[in-house]
């Protein structure tokens, strides 16, 4: 009796070691899924400020550039229809080691490229990898939410992802002004980062396992619980309005500022894509604390000025009304994306997770790719000021469709908490 009395400091203390340690690699992984987002997202903004380098070597035109740009997208929408829920049933872990080796394998392509063709097949490859892991890196965060501090990944979910791009934009950019190599620097170092990401991913607390019989089915599934259908469905308006802006500035960006400012040093073109993500991401944590449904409306309210700020732009006030535009957009972008994921993750059971993500991020890509190419055709056969115009009226539209649907809905969230 004495000898087991006697054990039990020994035992506590050991106990208490490690969930200390438990706890650490809780902290280290959900870091990790964060890095891996902002890598991911980095990585498909890098190119922005590269676009002009590109057709001034291979003569592209802005047709060429939107559908090297919306190749990816596409690509990421058929990886998120066929790979969305894939970690839900085999673990996080495997699938966001093998999506950031194809990740890195994707950067040296890029490196390579020497033609818009190679561009394509390697910004394809980058779709493929960035479609297959954004799922299961956020799916991830939200199974590493720590209950002391509830809401800390849904948060993690909306504001890594734009400061990512803001980071990629930023980085490629300055890239552009000092490396000997621009086009080849940016992807050999995210290469390396992504290698370093598959490795450490290796080491991380798993937190799906996979069940047994449970491989999923390579066709495109849908199947989202009723519940984040419905915000999907109510809210998908604004969603498809704020990142068909950001598609536009992507891809687009660049030249409207060359158009409204030929003088403007071409290592400063892709910056207003920077100023509508970092806009973006400053909005997100700003607004961590507002009600989802208040933050989303206010977003789509902001689209308005940013269209016509931005359409001044080309009508003699210049490049800081472009600048403002992008801006407001930035704005309109981070609330509407943080609202409407806090609306959307909020019920999920852990089984949902992944699937639903993906499900936001395919309507997101569709709105953010298929108008970009739209807008680089017509660019080709109108001209680029034309097309700014039609763009921005009918994001503009949409915003105010997305207005009228909020406002016809907001009763319903009233009768649910009172039933």
């Amino acid at each position: 009796m004495p000898d087991v009395m006697s054990d039990a400091p020994a035992r506590v203390a050991h106990q208490s070691t490690r969930t200390r340690a438990k706890r650490r690699t809780r902290k280290a992984s959900f870091a990790l899924n964060v890095s891996v987002l902002a890598a991911l997202l980095a990585a498909s903004s890098a190119p922005t400020p590269l676009y002009p380098l590109y057709q001034d070597q291979w003569g592209l035109s802005a047709l060429a550039v939107t559908v090297v740009f919306s190749a990816y997208a596409l690509a990421l929408l058929l990886a998120l229809l066929t790979t969305g829920a894939l970690s839900d049933r085999l673990g996080r872990r495997p699938v966001l080691a093998g999506a950031l080796l194809i990740a890195a394998a994707s950067m040296v392509l890029l490196a390579s490229a020497d033609d818009a063709s190679s561009l394509t097949i390697a910004r394809v490859l980058q779709g493929v990898a960035t479609g297959a892991a954004i799922s299961a890196a956020g799916a991830a965060l939200l199974d590493l939410e720590n209950p002391r501090r509830p809401g800390r990944s849904a948060l993690a979910n909306s504001v890594t992802p734009v400061a990512g791009m803001a980071a990629g934009v930023l980085v490629s950019t300055l890239l552009v002004r000092f490396a000997p190599a621009p086009t080849v620097t940016v992807y050999v170092l995210l290469a390396a980062l992504f290698l370093a990401q598959a490795i450490a991913a290796a080491f991380t607390t798993e937190t799906a396992y996979r069940h047994a019989g449970a491989l999923p089915s390579p066709r495109p599934r849908g199947d989202i619980p009723p519940p984040a259908r419905r915000t999907l469905l109510a809210a998908g308006v604004a969603v498809g309005a704020v990142w068909a802006l950001g598609g536009f500035y992507s891809s687009l960006g660049p030249a409207l500022v060359h158009l409204v400012a030929p003088d403007a040093p071409q290592a400063a073109r892709g910056m207003v894509f920077f100023t509508l993500s970092a806009t973006a991401a400053l909005t997100v944590w700003a607004l961590r604390r507002r009600t989802p449904r208040a933050t989303a409306i206010g977003g789509c309210i902001s689209v308005l000025p940013a269209a016509a700020l931005t359409l001044s732009g080309l009508h003699g006030t210049g490049l800081p009304a472009v600048h403002g535009g992008a801006a407001l957009a930035g704005l309109a972008f981070g609330a509407v994306s943080q609202g409407v994921l806090r609306m959307l993750l909020a019920p999920l059971d852990e089984r949902d997770r992944a699937a639903t993500l993906a499900a936001y991020h395919i309507l997101s890509y569709l709105s953010m790719s298929l108008p970009a190419v739209a807008a680089g055709a017509a660019a080709q056969h109108y001209g680029l000021g034309a097309t700014s115009h039609a763009y921005a009226i009918t994001a503009a539209l949409l915003a105010l469709v997305a207005l009228t649907a909020s406002r016809r809905g907001a009763a319903r969230p009233e009768a649910d908490r009172s039933h």
